[in-house]
């Protein structure tokens, strides 16, 4: 059985995504719940002969549900970070699908914190020559701090090469 190769071990992996506090299934109660008020509040007005209400009413229910597909379609982005002794690799997907990708030697690569005093770390950047990429963006501020603790570990890890025994 042959050993792994330490150069390419993985220290550090990770898949950054929006997160969305509603399921799918809940959307779906959600929005008929929204349907049967919006019909209920309509059904006066058209008993009355004001129809042009319920139109606006079922306009109202259309916005909210397109509303909602475009907040899961954003839901789709994702980032991928990953730290061997050799590389620091980050893949950004976005919603559509496109795909870019960054590359650095560990050692070559700071992560750059800032912080506010009241709401805590509003935003993390890779730094390398000059160049800054924007990392983690859709993160809540503990998050933020969470994962660049991780990362910052993984580099510090990596800045130390590879074990071989």
């Amino acid at each position: 059985m042959s050993e792994p190769d330490p150069l390419n071990a993985q220290l550090f992996s990770a898949r950054l995504s929006p997160h969305r506090s509603l399921s799918q299934a809940h959307f779906r109660v959600l929005l008929m719940a929204f349907c049967a008020c919006a019909f209920v509040s309509s059904l006066p007005f058209l008993i009355l002969g004001a129809w042009p209400v319920a139109g606006f009413m079922g306009l109202d229910v259309a916005l909210f549900y397109w509303a909602f597909r475009a907040n899961y379609r954003s839901a789709r982005a994702y980032e991928d970070v990953v730290v061997t002794p050799l590389a620091l690799s980050v893949a950004k997907v976005s919603e559509e699908g496109a795909r870019r990708e960054w590359s650095w030697h560990p050692a070559w690569v700071r992560l750059e914190r800032r912080t506010h005093e009241e709401y805590g770390v509003e935003r993390l950047s890779l730094v390398s020559r000059g160049s800054a990429l924007e990392i983690a963006g859709f993160l809540g501020p503990d998050a933020k701090a969470l994962f660049a603790d991780r990362l910052a570990g993984a580099l510090a890890q990596a800045r130390k090469g590879p074990r071989f025994s």
